[in-house]
């Protein structure tokens, strides 16, 4: 069993007899006062998708759910409905846009290393890969000599997604993203 302080983000936990994916975690530690760190979980519930956010003192146990990644590829969207199909069986999998809305800006029909994440065989969420590639839609032209400065100008990318890149990258070119960070890495 796990103390608070070991979670994180996107574990699947068990709590009050529901199962809950950590969402976000945010620490503080309470001035004036002895003890330890209090971290403040947003959670959701994997069936029912409603969110809770709860308080943990770093030493409180909680345990973890059993949860299950499988590798998958995006197939298509119907609707509200987002299909993935599992790269190994092709067993296809049906996700909600409102619980993966934070991970669609950085999925495309090509993007690789995808996992689906199953808890109690449900799925409930997506883990992305540290980086994706993403190709520019839409950014002010290229300068010349622009790689020399360290000035960026923002551009967006075909998922919808707005970031700042270097003066010397034009539209149509294919670039890394940090997913953790939403910044510019390199180009593809």
């Amino acid at each position: 069993m796990p103390k608070a302080s070991d979670i994180k983000k996107n574990a699947a936990v068990e709590y009050n007899g529901n199962v809950y994916m950590v969402r976000d975690i945010e620490r503080s530690v309470p001035q004036g006062r002895s003890g330890g760190s209090i971290y403040r979980m947003r959670m959701y519930d994997v069936v029912t998708g409603n969110k809770i956010d709860e308080a943990f003192k770093d030493s409180d146990m909680l345990n973890f759910a059993d949860l299950v990644r499988r590798p998958v590829a995006f197939s298509y969207s119907d609707g509200d409905e987002f299909v993935f199909m599992d790269s190994e069986d092709y067993t296809s999998f049906s996700l909600n846009k409102e619980s993966i809305e934070d991970e669609l800006l950085f999925i495309s029909e090509s993007t690789e290393g995808l996992q689906i994440v199953i808890v109690n065989d449900t799925p409930v969420g997506l883990q992305l890969p540290a980086t994706v590639d993403l190709e520019i839609t839409e950014t002010d032209p290229s300068l010349k000599g622009g790689s020399a400065t360290a000035r960026t100008k923002p551009a967006l990318l075909s998922t919808g997604l707005t970031v700042q890149v270097p003066e010397h990258i034009s539209m149509g070119e294919k670039i890394k993203v940090n997913v953790e960070e939403r910044k510019f890495v390199s180009r593809a």
